[in-house]
């Protein structure tokens, strides 16, 4: 059994339709389904039960997940390995971060590297999605909690200090109070935000009007004059019209960890990357 067929064994089982495993494997949607017909016919199985919500796996199907994604690993490792040991400056480097950082913080980052190396092409993933390390989804990935997995080489890049703003235009709020006003606030289903708490719990009588998972979104919202927000100062700092407020506390500051997985550690266009992002940090304002 090939391990490309054992790919797309997986990807069927993980996504639940052939369309959304072809997205996933960046191949055609009739070349997924001709390959699983295959591989059920080389196998002599029938792995997956067709519904009108998608393939669910058969009891035969299940039974070889856990073996296959064993196969899987040992595959990814191969490749983790093999492209570790390059040498030259060329291929694609995939950098995984939050939608702020890579908007407010990469930008010059991603110039100073690009000059000086032409021939890497770069990948920008973002968004609330942990991107996937050990499966190659990215290369680099930036943080605001540390990484839980072992084989991931990582460390406390900078600790970002956060602020409190409002419209250009708008009165100003009175601290430990907030009536009359209303708070833009964070999505907390992914994860806990010390700063939206203290938000809240700075302007106890301010309204929640706004919920996003977005910190250029809230900070856009806040220059309209819909409410207060809180933001990392890279962000704060960017946005035309809105006013930092100057407040006898300052909400908590967050640390930025960047990690990359053990095996690509001597991937030379990796660690040029790392070099670049260490060096622009401490010639920044954005270290504290």
């Amino acid at each position: 059994m090939e391990w490309s067929d054992v790919r797309i064994f997986l990807a069927i089982a993980r996504n639940g339709t052939l369309g959304a495993a072809a997205r996933a494997l960046h191949l055609s949607h009739p070349t997924v389904g001709r390959r699983l017909r295959a591989l059920e016919e080389a196998t002599g199985q029938t792995l997956f039960q067709r519904t009108a919500d998608g393939f669910v796996p058969t009891e035969e199907g299940n039974a070889v997940i856990a073996l296959a994604e064993q196969m899987e690993e040992g595959a990814l490792a191969i490749e983790r390995r093999l492209s570790g040991q390059e040498q030259e400056l060329l291929g694609t480097l995939r950098i995984s971060s939050a939608d702020w950082f890579g908007a407010y913080v990469l930008p010059p980052i991603i110039d100073d590297y690009a000059r000086v190396y032409p021939h890497v092409d770069l990948e920008i993933l973002t968004g609330t999605r942990l991107f996937s390390l050990a499966h190659r989804e990215a290369d680099i990935a930036f943080r605001i909690v540390p990484f839980d997995n072992p084989d991931v080489v990582q460390r406390r890049l900078v600790r970002l200090p956060y602020g409190v703003y409002v419209a250009a235009f708008s009165p100003e709020p009175t601290y430990g109070d907030g009536t009359g006003f209303r708070l833009i606030t964070h999505d907390t289903s992914t994860g806990q935000f010390p700063d939206i708490a203290w938000l809240i719990e700075s302007f106890p009588n301010a309204k929640p009007v706004l919920r996003s998972n977005n910190r250029n979104v809230q900070g856009r919202m806040s220059r309209q004059g819909i409410g207060i927000a809180v933001l990392p100062q890279v962000v704060g700092s960017q946005i035309v019209g809105l006013r930092k407020l100057d407040l006898p506390v300052e909400p908590p500051s967050r640390d930025i960890w960047m990690g990359y997985h053990r095996d690509i550690r001597r991937l030379q266009r990796l660690r040029a990357f790392i070099e670049t992002v260490t060096d622009h940090i401490a010639k920044t304002s954005v270290q504290t």
